[in-house]
C-alpha cells in the first residue's frame, strides 16, 4: 500500500498542473473513465492532448519497392511488413526524429541519387541503416550508408588517419550509387541489390545458390537482411502519410538544411580550431558541417584540395567562448 500511496502522490502532481486536479483512485478503480471525468476529458484536450491509441496499422492496397511490387498477398510476407509497420509506428521518437532529420538531409541524397539513376526509394535505405547519423557500428560500418572500410576504398572513398569520407554525405552517397548501381546490374531488380547492401553480393549470391531462387521473399536470409526491405517500405508508408500512422507536426519543427558555402584547402592546416576562429565560427561547427576531418589538423603531405563547408553568414548562431 505504501508503493499506492506514493505513485497517488506522483499523479497527483503530474494533474495538478493541468488545472484539473484528478485523484489517483479515479484510475485504480475505474480504468475505462466514466461519468464526470469523462466529460472532463472530452472538453479539455490538454487532459490527454495527443487522444492516445494504440491500433495495428492496416496492410491494404499494393506497396512497392523502386517501382517493384512487394507482394503481399502471401501470408508470410504480409505478416513480415506488418512487423515493420508496428514496430516503426510505436517507436515514436526514433521515427519522429527520423522525420524530423530527413527534412535536412533528404534534399542533400536526392538530387544525387538521381544523377545515378539511383531509385529515389533508396533514400529510406540510408534511414534504415543509420537513422541519418554518423552512426559507427560494431562491425565498423560508418556514417549514413554504413560502408565498412574495404568496399568504401572499392568505390572510392578515402580513408586515412585524417581524412575519412564516409563521414561527408555527398561522396558517400555517390560511393553508395555505384556499389547500387553494380548490384542491380548482377541481380537485375533493385530488391535484390538493397539486400546485397545489406548481406553483401557474395552473401546473396551463396543464398542464391543453396536455394535454387533468386527472389528476394523467397530467401531464407538472416534475421536482419530479412527484415531489411520491409523496414525500408514501411519506413516509406510512413514519410508518404505521416498523420495516418500518428504523427503528428509542425513543418517549423523539422530540421532545416544548413545554409553553407565552401572554401577550397589544399595545403597543411596546423589547427583547425584556428581554421574555424578564423572563419568566425568554432571548432564544433566546424566538425558538424565536416564531420569527415578526423584530427585537430590535416597535414596533407600530397597537396589535395578539399572543400571545407562553412555557414552563411548569420545561418548558425556561434556562442561566444
Amino acid at each position: 500500500m505504501k508503493s499506492i500511496n506514493i505513485f497517488a502522490s506522483l499523479m497527483l502532481v503530474l494533474f495538478a498542473g493541468t488545472g484539473m486536479l484528478i485523484t489517483f483512485s479515479s484510475f485504480y478503480t475505474n480504468p475505462e473513465p466514466t461519468g464526470t471525468l469523462k466529460k472532463r476529458i472530452a472538453e479539455d484536450s490538454t487532459l490527454f492532448p495527443q487522444n492516445y491509441k494504440i491500433i495495428s496499422p492496416k496492410i491494404e492496397g499494393k506497396y512497392f519497392f523502386c517501382g517493384e511490387e512487394v507482394p503481399v498477398k502471401n501470408i508470410d510476407v504480409k505478416e513480415r511488413l506488418e512487423r515493420e509497420l508496428i514496430v516503426n509506428t510505436y517507436w515514436h521518437s526514433l521515427t519522429l526524429l527520423s522525420l524530423k532529420r530527413a527534412h535536412r538531409w533528404f534534399p542533400v541524397i536526392e538530387p544525387i541519387l538521381k544523377k545515378h539513376n539511383v531509385p529515389d526509394d533508396f533514400k529510406y535505405l540510408a534511414l534504415v541503416e543509420s537513422m541519418l547519423t554518423n552512426a559507427v557500428s560494431p562491425a565498423g560500418a560508418v556514417g549514413f550508408w554504413q560502408f565498412k572500410e574495404d568496399a568504401a576504398r572499392e568505390y572510392g572513398l578515402e580513408i586515412n588517419s585524417e581524412i575519412d569520407e564516409r563521414y561527408h554525405i555527398e561522396k558517400a552517397t555517390e560511393a553508395a550509387c555505384k556499389y547500387l548501381t553494380d548490384s542491380y546490374k548482377k541481380y537485375g531488380n533493385w530488391t535484390l541489390a538493397a539486400a546485397s547492401y545489406n548481406y553483401g553480393k557474395s552473401g546473396i549470391d551463396n543464398q542464391i545458390e543453396k536455394q535454387k531462387s533468386n527472389n528476394y521473399y523467397n530467401l531464407v536470409l538472416p534475421e536482419e537482411t530479412s527484415r531489411y526491405i520491409f523496414r525500408i517500405v514501411a519506413i516509406k508508408e510512413i514519410f508518404k502519410n505521416p498523420k495516418r500512422f500518428g504523427f503528428y507536426f509542425d513543418e517549423k519543427n523539422l530540421y532545416q538544411p544548413y545554409k553553407t558555402y565552401e572554401v577550397a584547402v589544399n595545403k597543411e592546416v596546423k589547427s583547425w580550431a584556428d581554421f574555424a576562429k578564423a572563419h568566425g565560427i568554432n571548432y564544433r561547427i566546424l566538425k558538424l558541417l565536416n564531420p569527415w576531418l578526423r584530427k585537430h589538423y590535416l597535414k596533407n603531405k600530397k597537396r589535395k584540395t578539399y572543400k571545407i563547408k562553412l555557414p552563411v553568414e548569420g545561418s548558425i548562431y556561434v556562442i561566444p567562448g
